[in-house]
This record gives C-alpha cells, structure tokens and sequence, in this order.
C-alpha cells in the first residue's frame, strides 16, 4: 500500500511501478485494475514490469473478488467517507502490516508475508 499525493494517472502508475519492482518477476504475473481514469497509463506499467494488465467490465465487481475482499478489509480500518488527507503515510503501512501478518483460509491459513517470503527464497 501506499498512499499518492494526487490522483493523477502518473502518480499511480508510478506508485505501482515502484512498488512491483519490489518483487521478483516470477512473483509479477499479472494486475487487474477497473476502468478508472487513474489506470489510463496501464500500457507503461505493463513496459517497465512486465506484467500485462487486464480490465473488468463496469460494474461487475465479481470479476476481482480479491480486491473487492481487500478493499473491505482495508475498509476496517479507514471507513468510507473518511478523507485519505487526514490519513498519515505511517498509519498506511500499519495497515499494510496489518493485512500481510493476517492468516487466510485460501493460504492454509498462512500469512501473506509468509507465503511471499516463502516464493521469494523458492525463486532467488
């Protein structure tokens, strides 16, 4: 996670950029993102990572569940409505702490950080 200064395309697709490039490509198969503005520079992600990005069709939210299941998580902990200026950049990474130490059912009730750590030293 990370939180943007604006809500340009650029800024996110920098974001993404910068924050993929933290994993090995074997772990970077690839995104999917909606149909927002913000996704319109999809094309230079896909150049500087490697990773194709797909698109769902508008309004069916069914079609990334896993996101849809990450946004409410995340919701947990900043409700709609709450404005992100008022979120500091450490608190961001808190969450983010919060939701990779979390045990999942669909990882054998592992954690995400122990299932990447795990794909990390399987691929180096």
């Amino acid at each position: 996670m990370t939180k943007l200064k604006d809500r340009t395309a650029t800024t996110k697709a920098n974001a993404v950029i910068q924050q993929l490039q933290l994993f090995p490509s074997t772990a970077r198969r690839s995104l999917t993102a909606d149909n927002g503005l913000e996704n319109i520079q999809h094309q230079r992600v896909t150049q500087e990572t490697g990773m194709p990005v797909y698109f769902c069709h508008a309004y069916h939210s069914w079609e990334k569940g896993t996101v849809e299941n990450m946004n409410g998580r995340i919701r947990r902990f900043i409700p709609k409505g709450v404005s992100m200026d008022k979120i500091s950049p450490t608190f961001v990474q808190a969450i983010e702490n919060s939701l990779n130490t979390t045990p999942r059912k669909c990882l054998q009730y592992r954690t995400p950080r122990e299932m990447m750590n795990k794909l990390q030293t399987t691929t180096c």
